[in-house]
């Protein structure tokens, strides 16, 4: 099994200590986290695409290749890049460019994204929402299958007449092309009809109910003769800490923090501390805790769910840089060599 970690790159107030952290330090910060996650042997690292004041990363290619040069083994992935709003042939060059940069280790992830403000800012409408990517993403799997590519064009795509787009990806010029979903019964059913590895993200609930939608992803791909490409990640929410106690309580005050603006922008109420230890439970959807406890939370429910990576966004909101380079150490050194001994 791989473990990984992804962030956006938050920026604002660290709520414990009032520090403002602006762009360039949280990128300088990152560049060291990416560094340390790939030294004590993490699998992967994935950063996501926002366009809002409150986040570092709206270019996750450039932020990925600053680090391509001071990792060796660890895997650079977009996590996710908004497909919707981006040009296809750009963001295939993109990650085949930071492919050949760190000799093979690139990855894409492309979903619809969280956030619609790259849609106006770019020129698209809303009302494409689902066309949009749809149409990119039948392209992009076309770029990524052929050196020529030759595309009818649609309405949200150009036509291309047997043009080369390169650079290509090392090796046989194809890149893993994994695609985001958040837990619709059509989503997973057209991840598997492609043959596409599935990220799912689970932010919020029982982890458990995402059970019979990883199976409608599986049936799906059997059905359609890529049962051999299906592979599941979940992406979560987490922490890890040699205490479990000093863990829950370092990540709570920056998380609650960036999902009480989430419900304020959406309707959520404010989030409790009763709530949050309550989801930190075997059963709840925060993966926070001591090394012991994040071994047993993710094989328990890889019982259920049959996935095959973790990747968890430990950076959410302003921590210490400190402390979050402890966590991955802690991360890289327990709990992934427990998951690697249970296969």
């Amino acid at each position: 099994m791989e473990l990984g970690l992804y962030t956006f790159g938050d920026v604002g107030t660290n709520p414990v200590t009032g520090e403002k952290i602006d762009a360039q330090a949280r990128l300088q910060n990152l560049m060291e986290e990416i560094e340390l996650a790939d030294q004590v042997g993490l699998d992967v690292f994935g950063l996501g695409e926002h366009h809002r004041p409150n986040y570092a990363i709206s270019s996750p290619a450039t932020v990925l290749a600053g680090a391509a040069r001071t990792t060796k083994r660890i895997k650079l992935s977009s996590a996710v890049t908004v497909l919707s709003s981006d040009d296809p042939i750009r963001v295939y060059q993109q990650y085949a460019t930071l492919d050949n940069l760190t000799g093979g280790r690139a990855e894409m992830m492309v979903g619809r994204g969280s956030f619609i403000e790259s849609f106006p800012l770019f020129g698209y409408a809303l009302d494409d929402y689902n066309e949009l990517f749809e149409e990119k993403l039948s392209m992009l799997m076309a770029i990524n299958e052929y050196e020529a590519l030759k595309w009818p064009g649609t309405t949200h795509t150009p036509a291309v007449e047997g043009a080369g787009v390169y650079p290509r990806a090392t090796g046989d010029g194809r890149l893993p092309l994994w695609i985001a979903a958040g837990g619709t019964p059509q989503s997973m059913v057209r991840a598997g009809a492609l043959g596409l590895p599935l990220a799912l993200a689970i932010i919020g609930g029982q982890p458990r109910r995402f059970a019979p939608l990883a199976a409608l992803y599986r049936k799906a791909a059997a059905q359609t003769g890529h049962a051999e490409q299906a592979r599941v990640s979940l992406n979560v929410h987490g922490f890890v800490g040699e205490d479990s106690q000093r863990a829950a309580d370092l990540f709570f005050p920056a998380q609650k923090q960036v999902m009480d603006q989430l419900g304020r922008e959406r309707g959520w109420p404010p989030q409790s501390r009763a709530q949050y230890d309550e989801s930190m439970s075997r059963e709840g959807s925060m993966f926070v805790g001591s090394p012991a406890q994040l071994v047993d939370k993710i094989l328990g429910l890889r019982e259920d769910l049959g996935f095959d990576r973790v990747t968890i966004q430990m950076a959410i909101g302003v921590i210490e840089h400190s402390e979050m380079l402890r966590a991955i150490e802690v991360l890289g050194t327990k709990v992934a060599p427990e998951l690697r001994k249970a296969g």
